[in-house]
């Protein structure tokens, strides 16, 4: 179900940038934006997102915690400390969703945390007011 309240927000401007290790995740993630009309990027490791976001800027980061190479947690703490992306919206997605995983990821940044298995009107509803909040900061 798409949201109701996206008519003054043009979502086809803004690129979302999905981050997991586990291809059917992204699978999903991408199923369920696609509804939306935005574009939908991807990366497997934190590595590649880190390189993705420095070339395109999107709009906002759906992040995973638990990947190889570059966990989440240390995706989200180079972002904060990057002046060109310290503002960058990023939502986590995660399995990981004891408080302690929670307050954290809130601690280091992070402007939403939703659980997995991921709920479709959650992530829609979450995207969406993400979006609002970038187009509200004129970015």
């Amino acid at each position: 179900m798409i949201p109701t309240d996206i008519k003054n927000i043009d979502l086809s401007k803004h690129t979302v940038l999905a981050v997991d290790d586990i291809p059917m995740n992204l699978l999903l993630i991408s199923k369920i934006l696609s509804r939306l009309n935005i574009t939908i990027s991807t990366a497997t490791n934190g590595r590649e997102a880190l390189e993705f976001i420095e070339k395109n800027k999107p709009s906002l980061v759906l992040l995973d915690l638990m990947m190889p190479e570059i966990d989440g947690y240390e995706v989200l703490k180079r972002l904060r400390e990057n002046p060109e992306t310290k503002d960058m919206r990023v939502v986590i997605l995660s399995a990981l969703n004891s408080n302690e995983d929670i307050v954290k990821g809130f601690n280091m940044g992070a402007n939403d945390f939703i659980t997995k298995p991921i709920i479709l009107e959650k992530l829609t509803s979450c995207v969406v007011t993400q979006l609002q909040l970038v187009e509200l900061a004129g970015k």
